[in-house]
């Protein structure tokens, strides 16, 4: 699939625009919900550390530079070391901003400052992410379920180099089926997270991604990385139906998604398959050919008839800067909309195609723009269809307010929590820390005090 692209092809039919004033009023009804600044005292110190970063370039560059070298170093000296080199290529006001973290004074200063920094990265990942391992992170998942949050679980680990790699991620993910599958047969009945228009959702809910099931990803040879990674999918999805669990494939960059979409609508429509599992597939919003995408995913659902409907989890993108970047790197037209308000419009978009594709698919909103999530509701509710029927997803630690006010809500709500160690997590974390510190982002905004009025007006 080549990245530079041409005028995007008109959309699947969907239902027009709601009524403004019904988002608006829902929008602001979902924000009265978030829990107060003091009740959460530990996420309020987060959003302030990360408020300054969101017009600082330099400093974010320099800090997620440490949070890249981080797992590489053997002692809180050495970090020190990083720590000391990376501020002091800063800008003169732009030091002074990381002087927190910057304590001078030879080897013993950097030690300090090195222990000071593994904390703060340390406590950064916990923030995100749910545990080093599945044992770890299922009490936290028990407890979102207790609070009326279903869960998807992610076993962070991507761009394997090695087949003994793939082997030992795909064994993961088996171990992760099994141990989901028998935790939550103890977890208390919800029946607004077990229910849809199709029948029974599955409790246990892992997230994987191909780039880590095969080293084989070749943009230019798909077929030689999907047989790959089709060897080591096949038993995970025999894996989820035995157990009754869902399995969903995560989207990555542009230069595996042909291979991912071949991969997942191929095996799905295959006969073994076809009565199960529970199953899904990621659409980026961000992407100016995501309607061509959405086309051929409806086209193929209508003529596989699979006795469970795809769940098509529909998400802005994480990899706008790499997309942007890689493009300009090569000549090629980048791959993503240029502005935050066009990838809004193609998101609101995309979620009235898909809920008017119902019953063919399941539709996963995953989102933490109010607009956008008040969009889908109400979309859905002019539908004629019970809330019950779109399922609302956010990411751990950046939509955990968010998922509160939407459980207060009577909504369907999912929280996508990664798991795993530092190490295996640092491409993730530092996506995480993009979209919450960048300019454009809802959550910066609305910390910064932005006017939410302004904030729900349509893109």
């Amino acid at each position: 699939m080549s990245a530079s692209v041409v005028a995007d092809p008109p959309a699947p039919a969907g239902a027009p625009p709601p009524p403004e004033q019904e988002i608006r009023a829902l929008g602001r009804s979902l924000d009265a919900a978030f829990p107060s600044a003091a009740r959460r005292p530990v996420h309020a110190a987060e959003r302030a550390l990360a408020a300054p970063l969101s017009d600082r370039p330099e400093l974010r560059a320099a800090l997620f530079r440490l949070v890249d070298v981080a797992p590489a170093c053997r002692t809180p000296t050495e970090l020190g070391e990083h720590l000391d080199a990376f501020l002091a290529e800063l800008p003169a006001h732009e030091r002074a901003a990381g002087l927190a973290l910057h304590l001078t004074g030879g080897r013993g200063g950097h030690a300090l400052s090195g222990r000071a920094a593994a904390v703060a990265v340390a406590r950064m990942a916990r923030f995100f992410i749910a545990g080093e391992d599945p044992a770890a992170a299922l009490p936290a998942l028990a407890r979102l379920w207790s609070g009326g949050v279903a869960s998807s679980l992610d076993l962070l680990g991507e761009a394997t180099v090695t087949a003994a790699e793939a082997d030992r991620y795909a064994a993961r993910c088996d171990d992760a089926l099994v141990q989901l599958a028998q935790a939550v047969r103890a977890w208390p009945a919800r029946p607004l997270l077990e229910r849809d228009f199709a029948g029974r959702l599955p409790r246990a809910n892992l997230s994987v991604k191909v780039t880590a099931l095969t080293p084989l990803i070749r943009e230019a040879a798909p077929e030689i990385g999907r047989e790959d990674a089709a060897r080591r999918l096949r038993p995970l999805l025999r894996r989820a139906r035995e157990l009754g669990a869902h399995l969903h494939v995560d989207m990555e960059s542009i230069a595996s998604r042909e291979l991912i979409v071949g991969l997942v609508l191929g095996l799905l429509a295959e006969d073994e398959f076809r009565d199960g599992p529970d199953a899904g597939i990621v659409l980026q919003a961000y992407l100016t050919d995501s309607d061509e995408l959405l086309r051929e995913v409806l086209e193929w659902a209508a003529r596989t008839e699979r006795a469970t409907p795809l769940t098509v989890r529909l998400v802005k993108g994480a990899y706008w800067d790499h997309e942007l970047v890689e493009a300009r790197q090569r000549g090629w037209t980048p791959p993503v909309h240029a502005t935050k308000a066009d990838t809004d419009r193609s998101f609101e978009r995309l979620t009235r195609a898909l809920l008017a594709a119902r019953p063919a698919v399941r539709v996963a909103i995953a989102s933490h723009n109010l607009r956008s999530i008040a969009h889908a509701i109400v979309c859905n509710r002019r539908s004629g269809r019970p809330d019950t029927d779109l399922e609302l997803q956010v990411l751990r630690g950046l939509g955990d307010d968010l998922h509160h006010a939407l459980a207060a809500h009577r909504l369907r709500v999912r929280s996508y929590c990664p798991v795993g160690d530092l190490v295996s997590g640092m491409a993730y974390l530092v996506r995480r820390l993009l979209e919450n510190t960048a300019n454009d982002s809802f959550l910066a905004a609305r910390a910064d005090g932005a006017d939410l009025d302004r904030l729900l007006r349509a893109p």
